[in-house]
C-alpha cells in the first residue's frame, strides 16, 4: 500500500493545489525534507480555523520530515489582504510579541519536540524583514515582480473590484512572503510551502522568486478553506472563535464543538482533525451518527487537552444531558440576562420554552412530576429560576417527560 505523504495528504481531504505534484512526489518519497506554513500574529491565540494547517505539520512529522513554522512577527506589521475586505487592525509590537509566545505554546502541544529530526523549527520573519534596506530590496528582489501580475491575483484583484481600498502597504504583503520563503529556502533549506488555498498566488510567487534569483526548484502545496456543510466558517460560533487555548475556551467548550459537528461533516472531520488511521475510520463510518459524533470530541480534545480532559468533558455532557442528548441535538431557547436576573417563574419559562401551551397545563405535569431541570424532577409550581440554576457554560436543559427537551441559554 502506498503510504507516501502526498497520498496520506489526498486521502484525509487536505489536498487542493500543487505547483508539481509528480516532482514534488518523488523528492518527498526519497528523502526527508523541510516544509513551512506561515502564521500571521494577530490574535493571543490561533483558533479552529488554523487546525488544517497544523495537522499538516503532523502529517509531515508523521512521514518522516521537518516542519518550519513561521511565526509572522514582521508581516504581521503589514496584513495579509487575502480575504480580506478591509485593512486589518494594525497591532503595536508588544501586543504582537505577546501574541507570538502564546501562539508558540499551541505548536508545542500539537508536535513532537523530542526527536531533532523532525522537531519543528520556529522562526520570526521579523528577523529579516526588519532589517531590509529598501532600495537593495527593490533592486534585488522587486525587480522580479511585475505589477501586472500584482494586480491578477485574487487578493488584490476582489478588493479593487470591489472598490474597496487597498493600502501600498498590504499591496506589498505577497512580495514579503516571496522573500520568507526564498529567506527559508537558503538559510533552512526548506522546499516547499503549505497554505491555504487563498494564498496560492502568495505560495507561486515564492516558488517562481526562488527560481529567479537562484535557479533551484521549490514546492507550494495549498489545502481547501474549509466550510461546514452549514455554511459557516470553520472555527466560529455564535459564542466566538473557538480558540486551541484552554484560558481561552475550556476543554468541554472546545469538546462541545466537535460533538455539535454537523452530521454531513462527520466522517470529514474524523480524517482531517483526528489521529484514527484511515482503515479504523473506513471500518466505523456507518455507525451510529452520535457515537461518532462523539469520538471525533474525544479524540479532537485529548489531542490538544489530553485524555482524562476528554473522558471528563465527555462525563460533564452526559450528566447534563442524559444519554445521546448533546448540544445541537436539542432545540435551543435564549433568555436574556436580565430576565433571569430578577428570577422567573418554571411555569413562565416552560412556556417560553414552547414545550406546553398554557401555564395551567405546566401546573398539571409539574405536579405528575413530568418537568425537570437537568435531569432534577421539579415539585414547586412557584419555583423561581435564575443565574443560579444555570451551570457555568451558561445553560440548562428543560424537560417534559422522557422525550422533550429543550436547551435554554443566556442570551
Amino acid at each position: 500500500m502506498d503510504k507516501s505523504f502526498l497520498t496520506e495528504f489526498k486521502q484525509r481531504e487536505y489536498y487542493n493545489q500543487c505547483t508539481d505534484f509528480d516532482a514534488l512526489n518523488e523528492i518527498l518519497r526519497a528523502k526527508p525534507i523541510r516544509a513551512y506554513i506561515g502564521f500571521d500574529c494577530t490574535a493571543k491565540s490561533l483558533h479552529v480555523g488554523s487546525l488544517l494547517q497544523i495537522m499538516c505539520l503532523r502529517m509531515l512529522q508523521k512521514h518522516g520530515h521537518q516542519p518550519i513554522v513561521l511565526l509572522g512577527g514582521g508581516t504581521t506589521r503589514i496584513g495579509d489582504p487575502s480575504g480580506k475586505e478591509e485593512t486589518r487592525k494594525m497591532l503595536s509590537d508588544k501586543e504582537i510579541e505577546t501574541n507570538i509566545k502564546n501562539i508558540k505554546k499551541v505548536f508545542n502541544i500539537f508536535l513532537k519536540t523530542s526527536n531533532t529530526k523532525i522537531k519543528p523549527i520556529f522562526v520570526n520573519n521579523y528577523k529579516w524583514l526588519g532589517k531590509l534596506n529598501y532600495i537593495k530590496f527593490l533592486r534585488e528582489i522587486g525587480k522580479h515582480f511585475t505589477i501586472n501580475k500584482m494586480l491578477s491575483f485574487d487578493s488584490v484583484k476582489l478588493r479593487l473590484d470591489r472598490e474597496q481600498s487597498l493600502s501600498y502597504m498590504e499591496f506589498n504583503y505577497m512580495i514579503l512572503q516571496a522573500y520568507d520563503f526564498l529567506e527559508l529556502n537558503k538559510n533552512k533549506n526548506c522546499i516547499m510551502q503549505i497554505g491555504g488555498s487563498d494564498q496560492w498566488g502568495n505560495i507561486v510567487n515564492g516558488v517562481e522568486l526562488i527560481k529567479r534569483y537562484s535557479g533551484k526548484q521549490s514546492f507550494g502545496l495549498t489545502t481547501p478553506l474549509i466550510t461546514l456543510a452549514s455554511g459557516a466558517k470553520m472555527g466560529k460560533t455564535e459564542s466566538g472563535a473557538v480558540w486551541l487555548d484552554k484560558s481561552l475556551l475550556s476543554p468541554y467548550d472546545y469538546w462541545q464543538f466537535w460533538r455539535n459537528t454537523d452530521d454531513r461533516d462527520v466522517i470529514k472531520f474524523l480524517k482531517m482533525f483526528t489521529d484514527l488511521s484511515l482503515k479504523k475510520i473506513e471500518e466505523i463510518k456507518n455507525h451510529n451518527i452520535n457515537e461518532l459524533k462523539i469520538l471525533l470530541a474525544n479524540e479532537a480534545t485529548e489531542m490538544l487537552h489530553g485524555k482524562s480532559s476528554a473522558e471528563k468533558a465527555e462525563q460533564t455532557a452526559k450528566k447534563t444531558f442524559g444519554s445521546g442528548l448533546v448540544g445541537d441535538d436539542l432545540p435551543t431557547i435564549k433568555i436574556d440576562k436580565k430576565k433571569l436576573e430578577n428570577g422567573m417563574k418554571i411555569i413562565d419559562l416552560v412556556i417560553v420554552s414552547n414545550l406546553l401551551a398554557s401555564k395551567s397545563e405546566v401546573r398539571r405535569i409539574i405536579n405528575n412530576k413530568g418537568i425537570k431541570i437537568n435531569n432534577q424532577t421539579i415539585e414547586d409550581q412557584n419555583l423561581e429560576i435564575s443565574l443560579k440554576n444555570f451551570n457555568n457554560h451558561n445553560f440548562l436543559k428543560l424537560s417534559l417527560g422522557k422525550k422533550k427537551h429543550v436547551i435554554i441559554k443566556i442570551n
